[in-house]
């Protein structure tokens, strides 16, 4: 950096009353204790001078190549810097609207799809926010690209992804804080996808557990809203590691009609036809709607409708979608096999499906994603 630009930078911070004698940040690339954005934004704004706007700027751009950036609010931040205050609803009841992207190859999957549902799931639970659903998906789409680059620096595009979080809460509580309710609150984060959970169970399958807790009952909150209010599935995955370590709970109603497992959609395979929970007993999965779409790509008749745990034991295969993962098989519950006991070849033809459609290969990802994670 040129002497004029370094003395450019040294003279704005102390013009700005930002940084006190003698305490420069005359280069960016020796200090470390870098100025965050909410520094730099008080500052800046008191800056008329052009070239030194163009140091502020030369500044800004190296801290944002260094970090992960989130959004929060209508603003971009360092991700280390989000905050919710422990009077925010969100935070005290569990009142949070959510959704969780990934992406491939570092754009955001099916996103107007994880839009809709997300409009959908405020309507339900009766949050406003103060942005957009649109404005909120653009900062998703600029989170996931800036981090992105960060997490692929040495590799290729198609290595590694992420998982995008949007979380929207109703703000403070007026009971904690001085009985005035306060603004919602949106937030925008991202994190790589944790690989080592489900890598190997593209090949080995996944076993399921039935468990005493219920799927909470439709009467108690909309089942087709996507919240964080989610202790029920704590507590099952809890009882379902104490009758065998790395099984998934699997959640049914009060009835007996089989709901969904804590992390993930379910479906039953029988001949040609796949039969799938309907909305009133499942909430609706976005990749579970996009299995859909490539069954009856391939020709399988689509069944959405209740059924209990003994039509999942006799099904030729059942398949568990979410989003971090994609597809994955269900090849016992409660140690019974689901049909030879291992991933099916029908299991095989969707997941290579959705490899193509996505110009990814899901389980060689995953498995180098896994690699790389355990010798970082």
């Amino acid at each position: 950096m040129s002497e004029n630009l370094t003395r450019g930078i040294s003279s704005v911070g102390r013009a700005s009353g930002w940084q006190p004698e003698g305490q420069g940040f005359e280069s960016p690339i020796l200090h470390s204790n870098l100025p965050t954005y909410r520094e730099f934004t008080y500052f800046s704004e008191k800056i008329i001078n052009p070239r030194a706007l163009l140091a502020v700027e030369y500044f800004m751009n190296q801290q944002e190549h260094l970090s992960e950036i989130a959004w929060q609010n209508g603003k971009f931040l360092p991700r280390k810097e989000l905050a919710i205050s422990p009077g925010d609803a969100g935070f005290v009841l569990g009142a949070t609207v959510t959704e969780q992207l990934r992406t491939f190859r570092g754009k955001i999957f099916l996103s107007d799809d994880h839009a809709q549902r997300l409009a959908n799931s405020l309507h339900d639970v009766g949050i406003v926010p103060n942005e957009t659903v649109q404005s909120i998906f653009s900062a998703a789409n600029q989170v996931a690209t800036h981090n992105h680059k960060l997490l692929m620096q040495g590799n290729k595009q198609s290595d590694q992804d992420l998982g995008v979080v949007i979380f929207i809460t109703p703000g403070l509580l007026p009971a904690q804080n001085n009985g005035l309710a306060g603004k919602p609150s949106a937030t925008v984060h991202s994190f790589p996808l944790a690989y080592s959970l489900w890598a190997d169970s593209y090949e080995t399958g996944t076993n399921l557990q039935c468990v005493s807790i219920q799927q909470v009952s439709e009467k108690c909150w909309p089942i087709s809203a996507k919240v964080r209010s989610r202790l029920h599935y704590f507590l099952a995955e809890q009882e379902a590691t104490t009758y065998e370590k790395g099984s998934r709970p699997l959640l049914s109603h009060a009835d007996g009609r089989i709901s969904e497992t804590s992390t993930a959609n379910i479906a039953a395979l029988h001949g040609r036809t796949i039969v799938t929970p309907p909305e009133q007993d499942a909430l609706m999965g976005v990749s579970m709607n996009y299995l859909k779409s490539l069954a009856e790509d391939a020709g399988f008749l689509w069944e959405s409708r209740s059924f209990n745990k003994d039509e999942l034991i006799t099904a030729d295969e059942v398949f568990l979608t979410s989003t971090p993962w994609c597809i994955l098989a269900a090849v016992q519950i409660d140690g019974q096999p689901v049909g030879k006991g291992v991933p099916g070849p029908i299991y095989h033809e969707f997941l290579n499906a959705w490899s193509k459609n996505v110009g990814v290969d899901i389980a060689d990802q995953a498995h180098f994603g896994k690699t790389s994670q355990t010798f970082s």
